[in-house]
């Protein structure tokens, strides 16, 4: 049978409260984003896992201390979504000049593309894959739900329609051979 994977968005730091695309800026959470990464050690600490990762940023890195995972290794291929030129912008801003714009399939001056963010997350699956038990990321909003998209066996696009907010858990197990969600954007 393959690979449980757990998911653990980080919680809040300023920019997800006001919208602002957040890729390589290195926010720490806010002190609501640290209560509720707290809030979600108990569901996490009934679960053993054979593998824990985290994106290398301070704000995953913090809610995987904070939730109990302190030895959680670093992944860069867990990093959040390059948003080039658009880092620290609103997407209401951005639609100012591109009217429609979305980070799905829009374009990302000096960014990645979805696609290229389905490669990183398609190594982060192979790695969970072959380790010996269920896994759990530490990691990003977007990163995290190109990933689901990915393990789905969707295009990496349709992430959009995975609304991920900050201290969630979600979990990607199976239905018999066929990869499925088990748990969605759970806060307890």
């Amino acid at each position: 049978m393959a690979t449980t994977i757990w998911l653990v968005r980080h919680g809040a730091t300023e920019w997800s409260q006001n919208g602002r695309h957040t890729g390589s800026t290195d926010l720490p959470l806010l002190p609501e984003g640290r209560e509720r990464a707290t809030a979600v050690a108990p569901v996490l600490a009934a679960n053993a896992f054979a593998l824990v990762l985290t994106s290398p940023l301070q704000r995953a890195r913090e809610t995987a201390a904070l939730a109990g995972f302190a030895h959680a290794e670093v992944d860069t291929d867990l990093l959040e979504w390059d948003y080039g030129d658009y880092e620290g912008v609103t997407t209401s801003t951005i639609r100012e000049t591109d009217p429609g714009w979305s980070i799905w399939d829009g374009a990302v001056p000096g960014g990645e593309s979805a696609d290229q963010v389905a490669a990183r997350v398609a190594r982060v699956i192979a790695r969970a894959d072959a380790a010996d038990g269920d896994v759990l990321l530490f990691a990003h909003g977007h990163v995290l739900r190109v990933l689901t998209a990915v393990r789905l066996g969707l295009d990496p696009r349709e992430g959009r329609r995975f609304v991920l907010d900050p201290a969630t858990v979600s979990v990607i197990g199976h239905e018999h051979e066929w990869p499925a969600l088990r748990r969605w954007n759970s806060s307890t």
